[in-house]
């Protein structure tokens, strides 16, 4: 019995030994790559209701990690897609003005720019999300209900595939975790014990829009090949894809369309001419704004549901260039209206 409960003694002491070293590692590793992650406010176009309808500049926040020492941020899509206005917070407190260079929001992946880079900014390191295996350790800073420089910590919980056609076209993959992520996470950097960034937060599915739920970060070889290789085209649209039941509500003349939400300022969709929605309505659960452009084809490429017609209209927009004359075919107030403009340098 007494080498029993000796052997168990031992068994406990090495497990909280291990315990312990592994909260120093995390520790340590955290404090080196904190500086690195920032936190993103913005300001966009929303649509006040009452008393009356208008338009008005709301704040939104998000979180990033520097990536280059030239300023290169990443992102999550959604947090600046149709951003009139960027700018970045580092750990220190300095605001630095940033643009969006690059998106691919079938991805949720957007890269942006600074004005300028802190002299004390301390780029991470992407990792090779392909060596994380189920059951690895990570961890999450970011700036959760806009409190910046919050850590989570975790596993990597599964490796999950998105059955929507565009992040199925597009080869999407996402690491699920159990680490804590908010409202306000979005776009920050998942990282290993190594302090390499291996996914930047895209979304939770949760019952309540709290952490009580599952994480999701897109992968770090993605944004290798769709940002860094690509340099995904922004448009400044911030759409919603309209198929099946929706095109006959929408009395969209084709199999799919996209209905565009919101324009941001200084973007190559405001330079062309597309409107965003007008009026603010609530179908089957959820808001979206309608009254605005349905487009129907880009360069002439049809919009459809299917992946590859998206995957054709993202890989033209991603080879254009400054100078080059582009047409998108919108359905504006019942009438097929094309628009045409020459490309603004990105």
């Amino acid at each position: 019995m007494k080498k029993l409960i000796s052997l168990s003694l031992s068994i406990l002491i090495t497990a909280l030994a291990a315990s312990d070293g592994s909260a120093q590692q995390l520790r340590d590793v955290a404090r080196q790559v904190d500086a690195s992650v920032v936190v993103i406010k913005t300001v966009e176009k929303n649509l006040l209701v009452a008393p009356q309808s208008m338009f008005v500049s709301s704040p939104g926040s998000g979180s990033g990690v520097l990536i280059t020492s030239d300023g290169q941020i990443l992102t999550a899509a959604h947090v600046v897609q149709a951003a009139d206005k960027i700018e970045v917070e580092f750990s220190d407190g300095q605001l630095v003005p940033a643009k969006v260079m690059a998106s691919v929001p079938g991805a949720d992946l957007a890269m942006i720019k600074l004005d300028w880079v802190p002299y004390n900014a301390k780029p991470a390191k992407l990792g090779d999300s392909d060596k994380m295996q189920v059951g690895d350790d990570i961890f999450i800073i970011g700036a959760p209900y806009a409190m910046g420089h919050s850590l989570s910590a975790g596993h990597v919980s599964a490796r999950r595939v998105p059955k929507n056609a565009m992040a199925s076209a597009l080869a999407v993959e996402l690491l699920q975790t159990d680490a804590a992520i908010n409202k306000g996470s979005s776009g920050g950097p998942m990282f290993n014990l190594a302090g390499e960034v291996v996914g930047i937060v895209s979304l939770i599915l949760s019952q309540s829009g709290g952490s009580e739920g599952m994480g999701f970060a897109i992968t770090s070889n993605l944004v290798q090949r769709l940002l860094i290789a690509k340099k995904g085209f922004w448009t400044g649209i911030d759409g919603l894809l309209l198929s099946g039941e929706w095109v006959r509500i929408f009395n969209v003349p084709q199999s799919a369309g996209l209905l565009v939400q919101r324009v941001a300022d200084n973007s190559p969709a405001q330079a062309i001419g597309l409107i965003g929605g007008t009026y603010k309505v609530a179908i089957a659960g959820g808001e979206l704004l309608v009254g605005g452009d349905i487009i129907l084809r880009v360069g002439g490429i049809a919009v459809t549901a299917d992946g590859a017609s998206l995957l054709k209209v993202w890989d033209y927009v991603n080879g254009l260039k400054t100078g080059d004359v582009v047409t998108v075919g919108v359905l504006r107030a019942g009438e097929i209206v094309e628009l045409k403009t020459s490309l603004p340098a990105r």
